[in-house]
């Protein structure tokens, strides 16, 4: 189901990146005091980055918040994973299940500032359809 949610999302509205990061235990020595991390799920677009720590990037931001994000401009964001140099602006919606984050709906476009309050609203509500059970 995730990734034909991704493949209709990008056929629909032609986004550069649709993919889901889910929160799933670290298989890496590398991560001191913290096991979990996002890991890459379905996605459709260019390649992308495999693993993201919590806190790091727009996707990792979003997780530790437990808030979507908009962001008009990814070179202003602090900390920006440049998994693709095509993307210019990016939404990421944390999905939440059980008062607990269990991944993210990552979207990047080559277009700044592309995503709206309207994007947002549905998007969330995508999120809050799926079945993970």
């Amino acid at each position: 189901n995730l990734a034909n949610i991704c493949a209709a999302l990008k056929e629909q509205f032609g986004w550069l990146w649709v993919g889901f990061y889910l929160v799933k235990n670290s298989t890496s020595t590398n991560f001191t005091n913290r096991n979990k991390e996002l890991v890459l799920g379905p996605f459709q677009g260019p390649v992308a980055c495999t693993r993201i720590r919590k806190g790091r990037g727009v996707c990792g931001s979003s997780w530790h918040q437990a808030a979507t994000l908009i962001v008009a401009d990814v070179e202003k964001f602090p900390g920006h994973i440049a998994c693709s140099s095509l993307s210019r602006s990016e939404i990421v919606v944390p999905i939440i299940r059980n008062d607990e984050v269990i991944g993210v709906l990552d979207v990047d476009s080559e277009l700044l500032d592309q995503f709206d309050e309207t994007d947002k609203k549905y998007l969330e509500e995508i999120i809050q359809l799926i079945n993970f059970s």
